[in-house]
């Protein structure tokens, strides 16, 4: 529903808080811009992907017994039957 103004003053009100909602805008989206930036840097990236691949060798040395396992006992009741 649009908004009734009855007086000039209402009206300029509004004008003066979007024209500041806009600024505040704008310089959010500079500030998340740099932020995004800085934390976006050729160092910061490898060591993402080096620490991800780390964590991927951890993951399968620690999960290849357990599968092992799970696929011989898997194995074993499918000969049983």
């Amino acid at each position: 529903m649009k908004k009734k103004y009855y007086t000039f003053d209402e009206l300029d009100q509004d004008i003066k808080r979007a024209k500041l909602q806009s600024e505040i805008d704008r310089e959010e989206l500079k500030l998340s811009l740099h932020q995004t930036k800085e934390s976006v840097t050729p160092g910061k990236i490898a060591t993402a992907i080096i620490g991800g691949m780390a964590t991927s060798a951890v993951l399968i040395k620690l999960l290849t017994p357990v599968a092992s396992f799970a696929i011989g006992r898997l194995l074993q009741k499918y000969k049983e039957n």
